[in-house]
């Protein structure tokens, strides 16, 4: 019977009448004594039934037990009569003595298949044999049915080089539709060891991406899926992952905050042995499709195009002298208005012949451009103005009524839009007599 489950751990030694269990998002690579390997992928359930192994002949009989799910063999060619590699499947046998094949289980309503990528696989059951060859499968819907006349494997995709990225990440792939095919399986391995499975996605369009993925030299595996479940063969490529240099430390906008800007600053650290850094901005987390993918040898940047007000994503990542890039960092959401910015104008002071405006201080480094306009249109305003400090000085003022506005400009020049106008009421120049009190006056918001 079943015992309790245990988690498995690298290098455990398994025996006779275990059973091993995958989940949603896993795979194990197990290892027979012969060297040949087995790769049991996520959702699926495996018995060792029987693992035998004849002194120091080399030959080994495996027989296994694939009661759920799918599973890749590279079997190691047998070294005598007695040698064996067996999978049973509930509905057939499939049985090698050195190839490289695929089993599933069969499921959602699809009967066990067995799929030949190198040599040939004998599949069979009470009701008869087939002899699979290499680019062929057959299906066994029943155990009390003939495995199926042998079909062609699904011959393996063409990447779409023009839309394929494999490094830096994120890695993502496009390719041209596969005739017959209802799906695609996209699988990411180690290069030198082609059944440890890093990562796997099923997918029913031609394109797809991997946003984390471990470093080192790694190979893709695309092919093609029939409506009956059957994979084809692979479309195979390498690529590295780098995971130096290290991205920077991000320094604004801050986490989840809203900025009045559709071309906000971002700001980062310095990475020593990065030479630039690439900025990305997405409208999604998963940086499907970014918006914005910009160099620069900075640690500051703003989008070179205005980005309309909504929710985004950005992440930095960093560049090393010979121009390879490391792993993208902390993927950071903000939100972008572009609502004036309420400059916040404190009442006006008048005295000895002077009018003193003052306004909110905005960010270290920013300056000010003030203008005042008698009719609010500012088509040729009275004062047009830049300054350091967040107010300004008039002198001998025109009577009646002006209106104000301000704009805030970033240490790097950029200028925010101005702020909406306000309406101040201005006494007669009397009223600015040499007295040392200083005159409150009204704003009419």
């Amino acid at each position: 019977g079943r015992g309790t489950l245990r988690a498995l751990k690298e290098g455990d030694l398994l025996g006779i009448g275990e059973e091993v269990e995958t989940g949603a998002d896993a795979s194990v690579t197990l290892e027979f004594a012969d060297a040949s390997r087995l790769q049991l992928r996520e959702g699926s359930r495996l018995r060792l039934d029987q693992l035998s192994r004849y002194g120091r002949t080399g030959m080994v009989d495996t027989r296994l037990r694939l009661e759920q799910g799918r599973a890749s063999n590279r079997v190691t060619p047998a070294r005598g009569p007695a040698s064996r590699y067996i999978i049973d499947a509930p509905t057939a046998t499939s049985s090698v003595r050195g190839t490289v094949f695929r089993v599933s289980a069969g499921q959602h309503g699809q009967g066990a298949s067995t799929e030949v990528v190198q040599g040939r696989v004998q599949v069979g059951n009470r009701a008869g044999q087939r002899l699979v060859a290499h680019g062929q499968a057959t299906r066994t819907p029943s155990a009390l049915t003939r495995p199926a006349p042998l079909e062609a494997l699904l011959p393996a995709p063409h990447l779409d080089i023009a839309h394929t990225r494999l490094e830096p990440l994120p890695a993502r792939l496009a390719w041209a539709p596969v005739d017959g095919a209802a799906g695609y399986r996209i699988e990411i391995v180690r290069a030198d060891q082609p059944d440890v499975l890093l990562a796997a996605q099923d997918s029913p369009a031609t394109t797809a991406t991997f946003d984390d993925l471990p470093a080192g030299t790694l190979r893709v595996l695309l092919r093609a899926v029939s409506a009956d479940g059957v994979e084809g063969l692979d479309s195979e490529r390498d690529f590295i992952v780098r995971d130096q240099p290290v991205a920077p430390i991000t320094v604004r906008p801050r986490h989840a905050e809203i900025v009045n800007s559709t071309r906000p600053r971002f700001e980062w650290g310095q990475v020593p042995d990065a030479a630039a850094s690439v900025l990305q901005i997405a409208s999604d987390p998963q940086f499907v499709s970014p918006l914005v993918e910009q160099d620069t040898t900075s640690t500051h940047l703003r989008p070179a195009q205005p980005l309309p007000p909504g929710t985004y994503y950005w992440r930095v990542a960093s560049r090393d002298r010979n121009g390879h890039q490391g792993r993208f960092g902390q993927t950071l959401p903000l939100t972008l208005t572009d609502t004036p910015v309420d400059p916040a104008l404190q009442p006006p002071e008048a005295a000895k012949g002077q009018l003193t405006l003052r306004w909110q201080a905005g960010e270290p480094g920013q300056r000010y451009r003030v203008q005042l306009d008698r009719k609010g249109d500012f088509a040729r305003p009275l004062l047009d103005r830049e300054v350091d400090q967040p107010e300004v000085t008039l002198k001998r003022p025109w009577h009646g009524n002006l209106h104000v506005r301000v704009q805030y400009i970033e240490d790097d020049g950029y200028a925010g839009p101005f702020s909406a106008p306000q309406q101040i009421a201005l006494p007669c120049r009397t009223c600015y007599g040499a007295g040392g009190g200083a005159l409150l006056l009204w704003l009419l918001l």
